[in-house]
């Protein structure tokens, strides 16, 4: 894929300060886009903003907590005001919970949805909303799950919000069509990243990698290739309401 192809373009990721969202920071900086990088705390952003500034790239921390939808207007205003209308939406925030669902407790149940579901959709909203008024041929892709696809365990209620980020993907996909605007989602099955390095070094977690299809965790850079072919302007130009697993098999195991 060519450098050039989202070069210049205003890309908001969400979830950005750490593990795939971090990963991905770097990546879309790094191919010359525009990337504001979104988050509850700008100090682990802000680092890796110096590191792109130094290496001859442009990305803007932005404080944004997509649990508040004032602070999701706040965050795109300041996104448009310093880099310009958003182009590219990734809804990569998002939070997980594992337990049995007969130990799932009320405000578990309620950050989870608000978060993974009604975070994602406001953003996704105001976003689009401007891509509409503009008249900007956007792309979105939100960061599903497998478990929003199939059962995982201990992963009921996670699994019931990405079901969800699912759904909305492809009713966005049917009513923005006609404004050249589209979502699809990713969903990735068990991804390697430091923030669960620890467990699945553990006699736990080895025992979930030995269930896997090829017994082997998915990497950042099995996602990041994705990602860049739905953000294509010309390589994705038909791809719309799309649901792609990035699983390594899991799914049909």
């Amino acid at each position: 894929m060519s450098e050039n192809d989202i070069a210049g373009k205003v890309v908001l990721l969400t979830g950005a300060s750490s593990g795939i969202g971090a990963h991905l920071a770097r990546v879309l900086a790094g191919r010359k886009a525009r990337v504001a990088a979104a988050a509850r705390r700008t100090d682990m952003l802000e680092n890796i903003a110096k590191e792109v500034s130094a290496s001859g790239g442009t990305l803007m921390a932005v404080q944004m907590d997509i649990m508040s939808i004032e602070s999701i207007r706040e965050g795109v205003a300041a996104v448009e005001a310093a880099l310009g209308p958003v182009e590219v939406l990734i809804n990569n925030a998002g939070i997980v919970h594992q337990g049995k669902a007969t130990q799932v407790s009320e405000p578990d149940f309620d950050r989870l949805f608000a978060t993974n579901v009604k975070g994602t959709f406001f953003v996704t909203q105001i976003c689009g909303k401007r891509m509409i008024d503009l008249g900007i041929p956007g792309k979105i892709v939100n960061t599903a799950s497998v478990a929003g696809l199939v059962t995982m365990p201990q992963l009921a209620v996670y699994g019931m919000t990405k079901a969800a980020v699912v759904h909305m993907t492809k009713a966005l996909a049917d009513e923005w069509a006609r404004h050249d605007i589209c979502v699809n989602a990713i969903c990735p099955g068990y991804v390697s990243t430091d923030m669960n390095a620890s467990f699945f070094e553990s006699p736990a977690g080895q025992k979930v990698i030995d269930k896997l299809p090829k017994r082997r965790l998915a990497t950042p850079d099995g996602i990041e290739h994705l990602l860049l072919l739905l953000i294509s302007p010309r390589r994705s130009r038909f791809m719309n309401g799309a649901i792609i697993t990035v699983d390594d098999g899991y799914s049909v195991s």
